[in-house]
């Protein structure tokens, strides 16, 4: 990967400048998507009840929470600063989009959302990325020191923060933007919190098992013909590395069933389309980026949003 400490040199089957197009497409249209929903949801908030007091506190709680959150990334050099511009709109509208419960009757607030997986994440995600960092440097697969680029960070986050709708609500006609205890309280929302949590125990599993094995996983398989290939071959697993994936992954179900108030067969379904995802994207790397047609980001993100498609599929022929 290009800007890997000490390697300068393009090692990616796909052109690098085919690979730079994907990543900025992929950062215009999901900041695009990202800035129209934190500007649909400002004049909203009044929506929490009727004099909009509660909803005004949500909504700069949230955003506080927010700010905290991408000056903390960048502090860290977990990510560049537009990369953690990016990580904290992210943050904003995850977090505000899930702080509403599926019963009217409970609080609104926002510890209980979006922020205690994406949280969890984070800590799981910077670990193990400077896990055998030294291992990675000498083999030109260390993340560079500035951290994940914006592209890196949408890639992983974006399909979690765009999965939670604020449309749904609305369509209630309870005056306040919460999930009502009709069909669309008892469904939707569940649905959509499922998605949202599918997609951030996948970018979880992903960047965990990638980086774990990458260090300590020894020779890796490809997945597609079972075949042993080079450390930091696209499509490549380790069983190490893929099992310290889903043990991270399962870690983000746990305390994301609670967060978003998900009983414990619909977290069950988000770690399975979230592991599903893991998987899925190592068959995208064997095929597609090796064949130089999509770059890492590019599959990424359809990694996460196959999770959180799959989450809602799971949950329509099971559960409804």
């Amino acid at each position: 990967m290009p800007g890997n400490e000490g390697d300068t040199t393009w090692s990616k089957a796909i052109p690098e400048p085919r690979d730079r197009l994907q990543s900025r497409v992929l950062v215009g249209i999901a900041g695009i998507l990202l800035i129209r929903q934190i500007v649909f949801l400002l004049p909203q908030f009044h929506l929490f009840d009727t004099d909009g007091v509660q909803g005004f506190s949500v909504l700069a709680k949230a955003a506080a929470i927010s700010a905290g959150f991408a000056v903390l990334v960048l502090g860290l050099r977990a990510a560049t600063t537009v990369g953690a511009f990016f990580g904290g709109m992210i943050c904003l509208v995850l977090v505000f989009g899930t702080s509403s419960a599926r019963d009217s009757t409970i609080p609104i607030g926002v510890v209980r959302s979006g922020l205690i997986p994406l949280v969890t994440l984070f800590v799981l995600t910077f670990l193990s990325t400077r896990a055998g960092r030294h291992i990675k440097t000498r083999a030109g697969l260390a993340e560079k020191r500035q951290g994940r680029s914006a592209s890196q960070v949408v890639a992983n986050l974006a399909t979690a923060a765009l999965s939670v709708s604020f449309l749904g609500p609305y369509l209630l006609g309870s005056g306040r933007l919460c999930w009502g205890q009709g069909y669309y309280g008892k469904w939707i929302h569940p649905a959509l919190m499922m998605m949202c949590l599918a997609a951030l125990v996948e970018a979880t599993a992903d960047t965990v098992s990638s980086e774990i094995g990458q260090a300590f996983g020894g020779a890796p398989l490809l997945l597609v013909g079972f075949r042993r290939v080079a450390v930091g071959t696209d499509g490549a697993v380790t069983l190490l590395g893929s099992g310290a994936g889903v043990a991270g992954g399962t870690l983000v179900a746990a305390v994301g069933t609670w967060a978003l108030r998900l009983n414990v067969w619909e977290g069950t379904i988000a770690l399975l389309a979230g592991v599903c995802g893991l998987f899925f994207d190592s068959l995208l790397g064997a095929t597609l980026e090796r064949r130089g047609w999509l770059g890492n980001d590019l599959v990424n993100f359809a990694s996460t949003l196959f999770a959180a498609m799959l989450a809602a599929l799971l949950y329509r022929f099971f559960v409804l």
